[in-house]
């Protein structure tokens, strides 16, 4: 099974909480506090791996999410750092946001890492919070929550040039001749089922990757067939070479073959049709292909196509084809690339939007926003010194100023998530 495109679902880990804690040893009655931080979570990488080929392991797999870090303790110690969660994938692994479909990663080259999402820090323990007029904080910060988000996953193939052509026309066995790669190979409809890459080494120093791109027929583009789920693996090749059938021994006219491949990728793409191509006329050893390869060459030749007769079965014709092939890539610009069109790495502090936002429901306000969840996992409201670090914060921040420019007046009741009191100015 040949799978080239999951959805799945990562998060980071969260951070850990910092600690309560204060010094308690013989002799030493006033130790003061010593809470620790909590660890910070995981992050969630990609990786690219050159020994995957599909994405058939996320099938099974959808969850995937980082190592949350430790809670702090006391005598000032730290909790562990979450792991981080890497994710394998093949060369060629587009990852994009399932919301907006934008690219959030390209991985291309052999150990290529990408951090999507990072984890939650981990929060401050209650020592931090010391000053020499609150000299026992009997609060400390909850960790922030590690970022999560769902992504598809899409593969397409990199390769310099694709063989494209309709079931059965020889691609396989012209990349097994023309590379290292040794694809299955039969006399049957289909006999590929997932694209072959194979490398053809032209010289010492000089190669090409060369993928076999399953059969596509009329109507791919719409989804019939094979083609459709393979379209998108020739979008990065510089050149396209059509293997067709020149003997008919299908019961299919050549021409027909050519018209009806170019009109499916012109229907997928009009970028991935304009690509520089070359055909491949295969099978001149059955008769009646001679008659045909004129008139192949009279359809394609005035359009710019050269029309090379090959015999895969006899291996015959390749070295022409070859060096035409090696002439093109020399004067082509390198592969296709897809530029990451958002990479969404804020921190814990660095969200999107306002910090705080003020809404008036009923006569009561209410105070919500990034800003509002990190000042309430500070506090402890129940505490008499951390609701005066409260009270401070709220003017600090300017939450105080923007509820009076709202309108707010003594007495009426304001909410900050589970939080609600009366304004008293």
């Amino acid at each position: 099974m040949f799978v080239d495109k999951v959805t799945i679902k990562i998060k980071a880990g969260d951070g850990g909480n910092g600690a309560v804690s204060f010094r308690r040893e013989k002799y030493i009655p006033k130790g003061g506090p010593d809470g620790g931080h909590g660890g910070h979570g995981g992050d969630v990488i990609f990786e690219v791996d050159t020994g995957l080929h599909t994405l058939l392991d996320f099938r099974y797999k959808k969850k995937f999410q980082a190592g949350h870090g430790e809670n702090g303790s006391g005598g000032n110690r730290s909790g562990k750092n979450g792991s981080h969660e890497i994710i394998k994938v093949p060369p060629g692994t587009l990852v994009k946001d399932e919301q907006t479909d934008l690219i959030l990663a390209d991985l291309k080259t052999p150990g290529q890492q990408k951090v999507l999402l990072r984890g939650g820090k981990g929060g401050q323990g209650n020592a931090s919070f010391a000053t020499s007029t609150r000299q026992t904080p009997r609060f400390a910060q909850e960790g922030g929550k590690g970022q999560e988000r769902t992504v598809i996953l899409e593969l397409k193939s990199i390769a310099d040039v694709g063989l494209v052509g309709f079931p059965n026309v020889g691609k396989s066995t012209i990349l097994s001749i023309l590379s290292s790669a040794r694809p299955k190979i039969a006399d049957y409809h289909f006999t590929t089922l997932q694209p072959n890459l194979g490398v053809v080494e032209v010289r010492p120093g000089q190669s090409f990757v060369m993928a076999d791109i399953p059969g596509i027929i009329e109507g791919a583009h719409e989804g019939t067939g094979l083609g459709y789920a393979f379209l998108r693996h020739i979008e990065r090749t510089r050149i396209l070479v059509h293997v067709i059938d020149i003997s008919g021994s299908e019961g299919r006219d050549p021409l027909d073959d050519f018209n009806i491949i170019i009109r499916e990728l012109k229907q997928y793409s009009k970028k991935l049709a304009s690509r520089p191509q070359i055909a491949a006329a295969n099978k001149t050893d059955i008769p009646g292909a001679k008659e045909n390869i004129e008139r192949l060459r009279d359809l394609l030749e005035p359009i710019g196509i050269k029309v090379f007769p090959v015999s895969a079965a006899q291996n015959q014709g390749f070295h022409p084809l070859l060096d035409e092939i090696v002439r093109m890539l020399d004067e082509l610009p390198e592969l296709e690339f897809f530029e990451d069109e958002e990479v969404d790495n804020f921190s814990f502090e660095e969200e999107e939007g306002p910090p705080f936002e003020i809404t008036v429901e009923n006569g009561e306000y209410i105070l919500s926003g990034p800003a509002v969840d990190r000042l309430l996992a500070k506090v402890n409201l129940d505490d008499y010194e951390s609701l005066q670090y409260f009270q401070r914060a709220l003017r600090k921040l300017g939450m105080i100023d923007a509820l009076r420019e709202r309108g707010v007046t003594d007495g009426d009741t304001v909410h900050l998530g589970d939080v609600e009191f009366d304004f008293v100015d």
